[in-house]
């Protein structure tokens, strides 16, 4: 066995953050802190999230719990290159 086969560095949970679990309605138990903050927010609309704008024009993610469930570890990590197309779009 490697150390990549439990995948343990894929999840963790903060449980004793003082906003944990940060999103209401979220799962205690199946809560990903890892991207505390989102890699995808940058995507814009093509985050894929469950996201609103708000009256100021600012995404609110405050209903989206996506890179918080441990199952889409991988999911987020596989939009990496559309991260850094959007960097680039903005380093123009």
């Amino acid at each position: 066995m490697t150390k990549t086969d439990t995948k343990n560095y894929q999840y963790f949970s903060h449980t004793d953050c003082e906003f944990f679990p940060c999103h209401p309605g979220a799962d205690p138990n199946n809560f990903n802190c890892l991207f505390c903050w989102c890699p995808l927010y940058a995507l814009g609309p093509d985050c894929g999230g469950n996201f609103r704008y708000n009256e100021n024009g600012f995404k609110d993610c405050t209903n989206c719990a996506f890179p918080h469930r441990r199952e889409n570890y991988e999911k987020i990590t596989a939009r990496y290159r559309d991260i850094v197309q959007a960097m680039r779009k903005v380093d123009k």
